[in-house]
C-alpha cells in the first residue's frame, strides 16, 4: 500500500476486531514506526506499554464500559461535545465536520432532536442506553486481542512549560505513525477514551499499568485485525465528511483562504 492511499483509507475502527492475536512481527513493527517519530532535540518522550492478558484488558474493559455508562447517564457526555454531534446527512454536509448519528435504535429516534435537553436526558436514561452503551463499549474493549498504552516522560511532558507541547506534538507524529501502519496491516485501532470522562476512572487504568511516577500515562488504544465485513453497532455513527481545504488553509495570512484546491488530488478513501 502506498503512503497516501494509506492516509486515505485511515479510520477509527467502533466495531470489534477478530479474535486473532496480534503477531509479534507486526507488535514490533508498531513500536518501530512510533519511535521514527520527530521529537524535540531527539528527546523521544515517549513509553509504550503492549498489554495481550486477558485478565488486565478485561478489567480496562469494565472501567471503560463503567463510565460510558456514567459519562452518557449524567449528561456531562452529551453537553461536552455537543457541537460535534450531527443528526441528518444535511446537518452534516454543511458542516463537514463531527460525526454523524445515522444509526440510532427505533425507541430513540423520536427524541433525536432533543438529546441534549433535560427532557431528552431522561428519556435516554429511562430506556437505559447508557447502560447499554456501557456494556456494548465493555464488549468491544474486552473483544481486542491487544492493548497499547502510551506514556510520556515527565521531565519533557511538564505541563504549563513549552517542553509539554514538544512532547504532546512528538506523541501524536509516533501515534499517527502506528495509525497508518495499522492500516497497512489490515489493522484497526480506536482510543479507549471514556475513562478520561469520569473522575478516578483513569488512575484506575494506571493502577493497573503499575505507571511509575516519572511517567504520565496519556492514552490508551485497543487494537486488533479487522474482519473483511463489520456489522455495525446499535448506536453508531460516521465521520467520512472532511472539511474542504479552502475551509482549514490560507494563504499569506488568515485573511485570505485557499482558493481552487477544494477538489481533492490525492487517492480516494474508498
Amino acid at each position: 500500500m502506498e503512503l497516501l492511499e494509506a492516509i486515505a483509507r485511515r479510520r477509527t475502527t467502533n466495531g470489534a476486531f477478530l479474535p486473532d492475536p496480534v503477531s509479534a512481527e507486526h507488535q514490533r513493527l508498531l513500536v518501530e514506526v512510533a519511535g521514527r517519530a520527530p521529537s524535540q532535540l531527539n528527546s523521544q518522550p515517549w513509553r509504550f506499554v503492549l498489554v495481550e492478558s486477558r485478565a488486565t484488558i478485561e478489567a480496562v474493559a469494565r472501567i471503560s464500559g463503567e463510565s460510558t455508562t456514567a459519562a452518557m447517564s449524567s449528561g456531562t457526555f452529551f453537553e461536552r461535545y455537543k457541537r460535534w454531534f450531527r443528526f441528518s446527512a444535511e446537518e452534516m454536509e454543511r458542516t463537514r465536520s463531527g460525526m454523524l448519528f445515522d444509526r440510532m435504535p427505533a425507541p430513540l429516534r423520536p427524541f433525536t432532536s432533543q438529546v441534549f435537553t433535560r427532557r431528552g436526558q431522561r428519556v435516554i436514561n429511562a430506556l437505559r442506553v447508557p447502560q447499554t452503551l456501557g456494556e456494548e463499549n465493555r464488549r468491544l474493549v474486552a473483544g481486542s486481542p491487544l492493548l497499547m498504552a502510551v506514556l510520556l516522560d515527565r521531565q519533557e511532558y511538564r505541563p504549563g512549560e513549552l517542553s509539554a507541547f514538544y512532547s504532546l506534538f512528538s506523541m501524536g507524529a509516533a501515534m499517527e505513525n502506528v495509525w497508518l501502519t495499522t492500516t497497512q496491516l489490515g489493522m484497526g485501532i480506536q482510543f479507549v477514551s471514556f475513562p478520561m470522562e469520569v473522575p478516578g476512572a483513569w488512575e484506575r487504568i494506571a493502577g493497573l499499568f503499575h505507571v511509575p511516577e516519572d511517567l504520565e500515562l496519556m492514552a490508551v488504544y485497543r487494537l486488533g485485525y479487522v474482519p473483511p465485513e463489520q456489522r455495525r453497532p446499535v448506536i453508531d455513527w460516521s465521520s467520512s465528511q472532511r472539511k474542504r481545504v479552502s475551509q482549514y488553509v490560507f494563504r499569506e495570512d488568515c485573511t485570505r483562504p485557499q482558493t481552487g484546491w477544494d477538489e481533492p488530488v490525492g487517492p480516494a478513501a474508498g
